[in-house]
């Protein structure tokens, strides 16, 4: 009998990823399930893997149909991968050595190297082994060593905290527009994606995600965008505890490519209204109300290279 799959890579798609993308997506060694969740009324793939498992969201955009996927997740980890990025093949032994040592671990944050789309040589690359993790020492930040992640250059497993969402309120944010956001910095992490999950801290987070966009009876609230920051979020929110250690970062070499592109090529995106379900169920943290106004001064700035966009191309 087959033994269950204890990973599972989650895509949101809109089923219009390259067929190389997918060749890669598939040289990922062992029993891993792949799930990939489309919009409705968009043909499915015919995909000749036991592998993959295809779900119709039953609204477009990337929050409801990556909130649809993970919802569907029954192994112990996950990860969230865009259908235009690669992770290594060998992701599957990494995610079983890493939890077998350290089981109370919520996440383990891959190393990622961006890559321009257009470095296609440098996407196509063969991967380097991923480095053994049952000999990797124990990076940490101490009064002695307060950047053993400087450049990114750490040689062990760097141990990251929770996201300190305690940190007071800084009105600076709410009166000026202009203040930099600072309280992000470090070594802790906002963002879901491209990350190795326990599957019994993310379902918690979902529960209160979901219960997040009520708005009072049947009336619901699905943001389209951003669900990567804000479910990074929520879920360290839900399980907060201070100055815990949640995980920690693997050194290079990569093992997940994120490929960028030219910030004229990408639609124009409003994450206000996801990071607003984080304050409307957290308030009591001062870190979130930070980050709303940052988001809320950044709207007009979205709109205008929007408007923008759209007349360079009438001309």
């Amino acid at each position: 009998m087959n033994e269950q799959p204890i990973l599972s890579i989650v895509t949101a798609t809109k089923g219009s990823f390259s067929d190389y993308w997918l060749e890669q997506l598939l040289k990922v060694k062992g029993n891993v399930q792949f799930i990939l969740v489309y919009p409705p009324d968009t043909p499915i793939k015919p995909i000749d893997d036991k592998r993959i498992k295809a779900i119709v969201s039953p609204y477009k955009g990337e929050v409801m149909q990556r909130f649809t996927g993970l919802l569907n997740v029954t192994t112990d980890y996950l990860m969230a991968l865009d259908d235009d990025d690669f992770v290594h093949p060998d992701i599957l032994e990494c995610t079983a050595a890493y939890f077998q040592r350290f089981p109370e671990s919520w996440v383990l944050r891959l190393k990622i190297e961006n890559i321009d789309y257009k470095n296609e040589q440098r996407i196509q690359q063969d991967w380097q082994p991923i480095p053994d993790i049952a000999q990797l020492e124990i990076c940490k930040k101490t009064p002695e060593n307060p950047f053993p992640f400087q450049g990114g250059n750490y040689k062990g497993l760097l141990e990251v905290p929770i996201a300190p969402l305690d940190k007071n309120f800084d009105i600076r944010h709410a009166l000026i527009p202009w203040k930099h956001r600072t309280d992000m910095e470090g070594i802790h992490f906002e963002n879901f994606n491209n990350r190795v999950w326990r599957n019994a801290i993310v379902q918690p987070a979902l529960a209160e995600l979901s219960k997040a966009m009520r708005i009072f009876g049947a009336l619901t609230w699905v943001p389209l965008w951003n669900l990567d920051r804000s479910l990074g979020l929520f879920v360290q929110a839900t399980s907060f505890e201070k100055n815990k250690i949640i995980g920690h970062a693997m050194p290079k070499p990569e093992q997940v490519r994120y490929i960028t592109k030219d910030a004229s090529l990408k639609e124009a995106r409003i994450h206000l209204t996801a990071d607003t379900l984080l304050v409307k169920t957290y308030p009591q943290f001062g870190y979130l109300w930070n980050l709303f106004f940052w988001e809320l001064y950044a709207v007009p700035k979205v709109i205008g290279k929007s408007l923008k966009k759209k007349l360079v191309k009438q001309v």
